[in-house]
């Protein structure tokens, strides 16, 4: 019976971990899509991978929940095995999320003037940016042909400074928590089923 509780325990916060990390990925895409689209770089889709683990998590502890309630001895080690797979998917995912980056109130990856180079830049009369470059409070900014050859637009009409260099600043406020509780879970998760199987055994 103690056994049976501390592997229902266990599972319970596995299934929390694989919530967290779920929709913590959904967020990350919702939020983050319009300013990774625009990117030049191969990075790895952290936001995917997040929704990936955690649904996974999430499969695997109903699998453990199952095992545990039939008393499935073979089942059991196999869900022991898909628990290590997840840890070490889990710790290189905590990894990966150090080198997420991504930012707010930025235009281009470098700065505004990548929007030059571009196709959309290209199909207007003078070199522009989209409107997700414009502050708020500024109407049709676009418009203004932010051209540092002509010097015809005003600074403070559009965002200047890069994503990729204003992404540092948000990811680490926003992912370092959920960074600290994925490696804690992880380092947890591997001790509680050592525990309970060397429990087993005693009893």
């Amino acid at each position: 019976m103690i056994t049976r509780a501390l592997t229902m325990l266990f599972n319970s916060l596995f299934w929390i971990n694989g919530v967290i990390l779920l929709g913590y990925g959904v967020w990350m895409k919702a939020h983050l899509y319009k300013y990774v689209k625009i990117s030049s770089s191969s990075q790895p889709d952290v936001a995917f991978l997040l929704i990936g683990v955690g649904a996974f998590i999430v499969l695997i502890s109903c699998l453990g929940c199952c095992c545990t309630i039939k008393g499935y001895t073979f089942f059991m080690y196999m869900y022991a095995g898909l628990v290590f797979v997840v840890i070490i998917i889990e710790l290189c995912t905590g990894i990966m999320l150090n080198l997420y980056r991504d930012q707010f109130q930025c235009c281009g990856i470098r700065n505004y003037t990548d929007w030059f180079r571009t196709g959309f830049s290209r199909k207007q009369t003078s070199p522009s940016v989209p409107t997700s470059c414009c502050r708020v409070s500024v109407k049709n900014c676009r418009n203004a042909y932010a051209s540092t050859e002509r010097g015809n637009f005003a600074a403070s009409d559009i965002y200047t400074e890069g994503c990729l260099q204003v992404l540092v600043a948000f990811v680490e406020g926003n992912v370092v928590d959920i960074r600290d509780i994925d490696i804690g879970l992880s380092f947890f998760q591997v001790s509680v089923p050592g525990l309970m199987l060397a429990w087993e055994d005693i009893i």
